[in-house]
């Protein structure tokens, strides 16, 4: 028998064979005969030969020779073995041309063996009964997709909860984590999880950013059909899926990718342009078209296999620029003189456009940290086809201001103004994640200025800058009820602190703002655009005051935030009001149900004729320290 075609070749040889997880890897199969057994496939283009190493042979390294297909010599080396089967523990021996002999773990492989061994498993992940057509069907729907509300909870599953006292490291299975994190996710009134860590990685303090199972759930938490109940449970409960993704490189790793068949295949051959100084790993060769459809292929892969609703793309600065994180005479540049890498700008543009255009309602999200024009925008424009940007500079600014003492705030105001002057040039995620609480840089609510009283009301009064700024958002896990500690993959979150009113106050209080968030359109409908977001007054910076007016499409039902960032009071703070309309007060952060002591504060204000913040009409609302109202009209 033959699985891999003439065809199948020729189409990977031009980075279209989007299916190709179906025919690399490991597969049940059957010989001409119709004998069971697994069929391997493997590309090693520069192997002078290759053996399929496993339990199930004792681990000879002669006894199932692999066979090089032609005509078309891609490098593909195939084996039907009817000795192999369901849970088998494989490697790939590649014999060098110059007379080494290298391990490999299976670069296609859909399961391996838990760290620290580093073999491959052959798992068949066909099968799995998924129950979520209510929520595939409405994600396709779901168009535009921006004009959608997206509040997403970043999660380490490692260290979200544990276990105690398990020599197993007591880490929650896909199946375990699945059902705590969809309550408690649904409770809060999140959109989305972000899952951290998940395609195979080796090293723990990596987090899941040096891969080396592209194409394979880690096995830390379970198997393949196990990590599909996690998201087929999310998806019942109307929640999303994204996953960090990671193109930009990898790690040099023995079993892994880096000169997989004894010379640079997956990386750039000139170490120039295929590694990473600083990081220490390797650069794929997005030039490559063979490189390419691997990633392609493991993009399609999570999509297709696992229902995953969206990919986060780590790094993608580091490969748009050739010099990213280089001294000079470390990179070369480009045909025209210049530090873009043309093999990732069109291969951003041709994954970006297949992926979003195939499959409605999954979205491609940038970690890109750089000013790199239109990573939104169309490939019909020059863009590069991301739905979604990371807004660096906005968390930059926000965690800036946040972390001043409140004095000083007012020669700072336009830290908190300034991403609304950019913020239609792309469509952008508001984020607070993993890596602005980790290496010394404190927890969020430890880098809030003051005594612990005013932490708290600090971060409350961020928070709800944060959600009421036009953009999607992102927190991490922990954030939503003020964890001291820095985050640390070798634990779990404090989760005892929700015994502790004031953290309890600063849950209830992101919990009321996400169900807000969910329920007005003013929130999400026009994040996009001015036509969306009004300055009630910008340019308060004296007082370190910010209001303006979040609107919908209709008009109807919009919001009014009023945030004090320092601890004075202001009995007689009048606010200027768009319309001659009654304004509905909906939160208001010195209620007792989040620690205040505003037990009497009235309901519904009428504007008086009565010019302020170039208004005609205004309210009269005593502000209070660090107060924060929000108003719908």
């Amino acid at each position: 028998m033959r699985n891999f075609t003439e065809l199948d070749m020729y189409l990977f040889g031009q980075a279209t064979n989007y299916e190709i997880f179906r025919k690399m890897g490991a597969h049940p199969a059957k010989d001409d005969n119709g004998k069971k057994g697994i069929v391997f496939d493997v590309w090693a283009p520069h192997a002078d030969k290759v053996a399929l190493i496993g339990d199930f042979n004792g681990w000879n390294e002669t006894s199932h020779m692999m066979t090089r297909l032609t005509p078309l010599d891609m490098g593909i080396w195939e084996l039907f073995t009817p000795d192999a089967k369901e849970g088998s523990t494989y490697k790939y021996l590649i014999y060098t041309k110059d007379g080494r002999k290298l391990y490999k773990a299976d670069p296609f492989a859909t399961y391996a063996e838990v760290r620290p061994e580093t073999a491959s498993k052959v798992y068949d992940i066909s099968g799995f009964k998924w129950s979520d057509a209510t929520w595939m069907k409405k994600r396709a729907a779901a168009d535009p997709y921006y004009e959608q509300p997206m509040a997403i909870y970043e999660v380490h599953p490692g260290s979200w909860k544990r276990h105690p006292g398990r020599e197993d490291d007591g880490f929650y299975t896909y199946r375990e984590f699945a059902d705590s994190l969809a309550d408690y996710v649904t409770e809060m009134g999140y959109t989305h999880v972000e899952l951290m860590g998940i395609s195979e990685y080796p090293f723990d303090g990596s987090w899941g950013y040096q891969v080396t199972g592209y194409y394979a759930p880690t096995s830390r938490y379970g198997e393949p059909k196990d990590f599909m109940y996690l998201v087929n449970t999310l998806h019942k409960k109307g929640i999303g899926v994204i996953l960090d993704w990671v193109p930009a490189h990898f790690p040099r790793d023995a079993h892994g990718l880096a000169d997989f068949d004894g010379q640079p295949l997956y990386e750039y051959e000139d170490p120039k342009k295929g590694e990473h100084p600083d990081w220490g790993t390797k650069i794929f060769d997005t030039g490559r078209h063979e490189v390419k459809n691997f990633l392609i292929g493991s993009a399609i892969n999570w999509i297709e296999e696992y229902h995953i609703d969206g990919l986060r793309v780590d790094a993608v600065a580091s490969m748009l620029y050739l010099d990213y994180g280089k001294e000079d005479g470390q990179w070369v540049a480009n045909k025209y003189g210049g530090n873009e890498n043309l093999d990732s700008i069109e291969f951003f543009k041709h994954i970006n456009t297949l992926i979003t255009g195939k499959y409605k309602g999954v979205v491609m999200i940038a970690e890109e940290s750089t000013a790199w024009p239109r990573v939104t925008g169309s490939a019909e424009e020059d863009g590069l086809n991301f739905s979604y940007k990371w807004n660096m500079g906005w968390m930059h600014d926000f965690i800036d201001y946040m972390s001043l003492d409140p004095y000083f705030r007012k020669d700072n105001h336009n830290r908190m103004t300034f991403a609304m002057s950019y913020n239609e040039y792309e469509k952008y995620i508001l984020v607070l994640s993993h890596d602005e609480v980790v290496h010394l840089k404190c927890s969020m609510i430890n880098k809030m200025p003051g005594l612990e009283g005013d932490k708290f009301k600090n971060l409350k009064a961020g928070y709800a800058f944060m959600m009421g700024h036009p953009g999607k958002k992102l927190l991490f896990m922990g954030q939503d009820f003020a964890q001291y500690q820095e985050w640390s993959e070798e634990r779990e979150l404090d989760w005892y602190l929700l015994e502790n009113p004031q953290n309890k106050a600063i849950n209830d209080w992101m919990k009321d703002l996400l169900e807000i968030y969910r329920k007005y359109p003013a929130m999400y409908e026009l994040d996009t655009s001015w036509e969306g977001f009004e300055w009630i007054n910008a340019n308060d910076n004296f007082r370190s005051i910010f209001s303006f007016v979040r609107k919908s499409k209709n008009g109807k039902k919009n919001l009014i935030f009023v945030i004090n960032f320092t601890p004075m009071e202001y009995a007689d703070y009048r606010l200027g009001v768009p319309e001659n309309k009654k304004l509905k007060l909906i939160l208001n952060s010195d209620d007792p149900k989040f620690g205040g002591n505003d037990s009497k504060r009235k309901v519904t204000y009428t504007p008086e004729k009565q010019e302020c913040d170039g208004k005609d009409y205004s309210i009269a609302y005593p502000l209070l320290p660090y107060g924060v109202a929000v108003f719908t009209y």
